[in-house]
């Protein structure tokens, strides 16, 4: 259905530029930086004031106090301080003790050397700043510190593993699902560690943690920078460096406050509980909505934007269509093609024979075919043989029943036609969709040519209601269809763009409607033009907006 006047239309792929616009600007339709971006941007930003505490919170959480051997039969402070040597700073050393008790002033080193074990007993630890860390928790000192920066060492594991799976997943599924996860996951996670019973499990919540941590970096700034016009994308990304910033001053407030690093550890966690509770409000992002075929729902997120900037007016008039002229071009010409190709009874003559004239107009119409689209631009011979298709078509029907031979003349032209007009569309359809989604475009579009295949034996059942009905159909469709190829953007020696930005860059002055031939000189400075800028890749899939009149 076409948009009425007034309305805005979003594309993929080049479409009708009227005006045409980037998708940033259809931001500043439905509110620009207004209320619902400061939200967003404010409830995406409290989540990264704890981003520094998780990174840093060992610092605290892992402090290694002053500590020596616990004695196994604790006495006063003399006899420790006899049971337990000097170290080379001259402080009781940490890792060893005296096998037995020596006497005040001894001077017999060598038998203070030979009475030397290792903390059998476990370690005293001074609790005056910490009343507990993870080193205090499992005894993370002398032979086994390595393990307190093996915890560390994990947790950045789990970051970089996020960075690798999540960031695909995010491009497959969204980037406000695997947000709100990743914010679920940090608060199970995080909340875990604060209770684990064993330095193991300790580690492993931690290395989730990570996971989750990293898959909220990866996909908080694409939420909050495509959500916002270009002249406002610096300042968003500032705020967020800033609250970063404040969270390192915040994480050093709640380690003075929070003296146990189970606490602690629970305090950076379990407020985000609340950012995956609020998190759901966030809508996902329209680009990548549109990139991924998500229309319906792009245009249900734009018009909420729009809503709550207080622009509904704006956001009722958006309308989101994806390559439609192209994809309509493949459904009627293949459903007229098989329609008329599966049912050859229909002429009352010897069906191998129409069968041999179908063949051969075939071979002939596509040869011509092939000769014309190294001179001529495609989209006239796109249009011209849909149009040209239908009227044969449409013309054999009043033919009288006694003239069967005109008849079949009419409508093998029309089939021929036909096949002339599925050879360029399956070129003409590969150089319309640029690099990043001519995959996507074409699968679409192959779709939609055996969508209309299967609909052509259920056009010929109409037959048995009024004969001329499939004939009407199959005629009127091309027709249809080849008039909505004008509106196509012409792609004759014009060499493939790579991204959507380049097909908003090449197709924002299009003359609509042009049916002038492409001269090779204009062509080739095109092709020059494209090989001097070299390629350009689009890392947020800008979108095209245009204004129909």
């Amino acid at each position: 259905m076409a948009p009425a006047k007034g309305q805005r239309r979003l594309s993929l792929c080049p479409g009708p530029p009227v005006a045409a616009i980037p998708f940033g600007d259809l931001l500043e339709e439905v509110g620009s930086m207004g209320t619902f971006q400061i939200f967003s941007v404010f409830f995406l930003s409290l989540p990264v004031l704890f981003l520094a505490s998780h990174n840093l919170v060992q610092n605290f959480s892992a402090a290694t106090p002053e500590h020596r051997c616990r004695l196994a039969q604790p006495g006063n402070l003399s006899r420790q301080e006899n049971l337990v040597p000097l170290g080379e700073d001259l402080k009781p050393d940490r890792c060893r003790r005296f096998t037995g008790w020596l006497a005040p002033n001894s001077n017999d080193t060598a038998g203070k050397e030979a009475g030397l074990e290792p903390c059998l007993d476990g370690w005293q630890y001074d609790h005056s700043t910490f009343a507990s860390t993870i080193v205090t928790e499992w005894d993370l000192v002398c032979n086994l510190q390595p393990l307190k920066s093996l915890a560390q060492s994990l947790f950045m594991g789990g970051v970089l593993v996020g960075a690798f799976v999540l960031g695909d997943l995010s491009d497959r599924y969204g980037r406000r699902l695997i947000l709100i996860g990743s914010l679920l996951m940090v608060a199970i996670m995080g909340t875990g560690a604060a209770f684990s019973n064993s330095f193991l499990t300790y580690c492993i919540f931690r290395f989730l943690s990570g996971i989750g941590i990293s898959g909220f970096l990866l996909n908080y700034i694409c939420l909050s920078l495509e959500w916002v016009p270009t002249k406002y994308r610096a300042v968003v990304v500032s705020i967020q460096s800033y609250c970063s910033t404040a969270g390192q001053v915040l994480l050093g407030g709640l380690a003075y406050a929070i003296r146990d690093w189970r606490w602690l550890q629970l305090a950076i966690s379990a407020p985000f509980f609340a950012f995956f509770a609020y998190s759901w409000w966030l809508p996902e992002s329209a680009r990548w909505l549109l990139m991924n075929n998500e229309r319906e729902a792009a245009l249900r997120n734009l018009k909420h934007v729009a809503r709550i900037n207080g622009k509904a007016a704006a956001g009722e008039a958006v309308v989101l269509e994806v390559r439609s002229n192209e994809v309509s071009l493949s459904f009627s010409m293949n459903m007229a093609y098989f329609g008329l190709s599966m049912d050859l009874s229909m002429f009352d003559m010897n069906v191998f024979l129409v069968q041999l004239f179908f063949g051969a107009i075939d071979l002939v119409a596509k040869m011509v075919c092939a000769l014309l689209l190294s001179y001529v631009g495609r989209r006239i011979i796109q249009s011209v043989s849909l149009i040209l298709a239908g009227m044969f078509l449409l013309v054999s029907l009043p033919v009288p029943s006694d003239m069967l031979t005109v008849r079949l003349v009419f409508v093998v032209l029309g089939k021929g036609c036909l096949a002339a007009s599925s050879m360029c569309l399956y070129l003409y359809g590969g150089e319309l969709f640029p690099t990043v989604i001519r995959q996507t475009g074409s699968s679409f579009t192959t779709v939609m040519a055996r969508l209309g295949g299967i609909i052509a034996p259920l056009v010929l059942m109409a037959g048995d209601y009024q004969p001329f009905l499939p004939l009407v159909i199959f005629g009127v469709t091309p027709v249809v269809s080849g008039v909505s190829a004008v509106l196509l953007p012409e792609m004759f020696n014009v060499p493939l763009l790579d991204t959507v930005e380049e097909v908003e860059e090449r197709w924002v002055t299009f003359p609509i409607a042009s049916f002038s031939f492409p001269t090779r000189e204009r062509s080739l400075a095109s092709a020059t033009e494209k090989n001097n800028q070299g390629p350009r890749w689009a890392s947020s899939g800008r979108l095209e907006a245009n204004r129909l009149s």
